[in-house]
């Protein structure tokens, strides 16, 4: 059972929508008219790290005006910017979304699930028990300060090139060029397969 069974129980993450868009989005989920496609990364080096970044799928696949389309597999990665050893590895992947919210809405929801699974930030690269963040969404590009698009370092890390190309070998990081060719420029070291562990597809 994932931390967000629904079962008995709400929801546990904060609704960070207002209520107007929330009834925008809501309208619209049905068909979801003129969805936006978005990359999302998962990463997770505390707790149970399977079991929480298939809360967050689940979580993001129970957002209003969201469908999650595809799920990548999992890896195993040392973590970022920090001395060897120093922290547990991380398990990592890459879900690709449909979504009529707005960016700024989509970040919001992914802080709000960070929230509800106790994400601590006292320290930048500090361990996490979920990192959610928005790779790219559509073909948006933004130096906006509260939610740079696309991440201004995913071009650079393989642990979400990787997972990417798994699900999207055709895929473009905005700017940057086909995420095939970035993959190859960065190579795959340090980024380990980890085939016996498998995130679900939301039903």
């Amino acid at each position: 059972m994932t931390a967000f069974s629904t079962e008995g129980q709400s929801d546990p993450t904060v609704q960070p929508v207002p209520a107007a868009v929330v009834e925008q989005v809501d309208a619209a989920d049905v068909t979801l008219s003129n969805p936006k496609l978005a990359v999302i990364s998962l990463g997770s080096n505390l707790g149970n790290r399977l079991e929480t970044l298939q809360g967050a799928v689940d979580a993001l696949e129970d957002t209003p005006g969201l469908r999650v389309k595809a799920v990548s597999p999992v890896y195993e990665t040392e973590p970022w910017g920090v001395d060897p050893g120093s922290q547990p590895s991380y398990f990592n992947a890459v879900i690709v979304v449909k979504t009529t919210l707005p960016p700024s809405s989509l970040l919001e929801r992914g802080q709000a699930i960070e929230e509800a699974f106790d994400r601590v930030r006292e320290e930048r690269w500090g361990p996490r028990t979920i990192d959610v963040d928005i790779v790219s969404y559509a073909d948006v590009v933004s130096d906006d300060p509260l939610l740079t698009l696309p991440h201004p370092r995913a071009h650079e890390r393989a642990f979400v090139l990787a997972p990417w190309h798994d699900v999207d070998p055709e895929g473009r990081l905005p700017g940057a060029g086909p995420v095939s060719e970035l993959l190859a420029g960065v190579g795959r070291e340090g980024v380990l397969p980890r085939p016996d562990l498998e995130l679900r597809l939301p039903e």
